[in-house]
């Protein structure tokens, strides 16, 4: 296996593990939705910001970082977190709109990409 596909494999199984790891906290963490909505919505966000740093951090270990690995990196775990949401949202029990979705969930994963972009560029200064 090359260089370049093993990275390959490593973003997708990383990315996997950043829509799990807030997915299950999720799931843990719901009937504080009901109750405390804006408590929820502050713990969910602060997950996935924990996820993406520890996630970085062990996708990066003993590598090079650049910005443009980074992004590309931030990208795919977006790009896999919306599309592993899709079903649970659009047809799944926790039924949503589209703009319901990326006003409430969808927006959050922006943080792999920014928090990448922005980490790569610290470790370069």
């Amino acid at each position: 296996m090359s260089a370049q596909t093993r990275a390959a494999v490593r973003a997708i199984l990383f990315g996997l593990l950043s829509w799990f790891i807030p997915f299950v906290t999720g799931f843990a963490l719901f009937p504080l939705k009901k109750s405390n909505a804006s408590l929820f919505s502050t713990l969910m966000y602060l997950v996935v910001l924990v996820t993406a740093g520890a996630l970085l951090n062990f996708y990066f270990r003993k590598r090079a970082v650049s910005v443009r690995k980074s992004a590309l990196v931030g990208a795919v775990w977006l790009a896999i977190n919306l599309v592993c949401d899709y079903p649970m949202f659009a047809y799944g029990p926790m039924k949503m709109t589209p703009l319901g979705y990326y006003s409430e969930i969808g927006l959050v994963y922006l943080t792999y990409p920014v928090f990448a972009i922005l980490a790569a560029r610290m470790a370069k200064a």
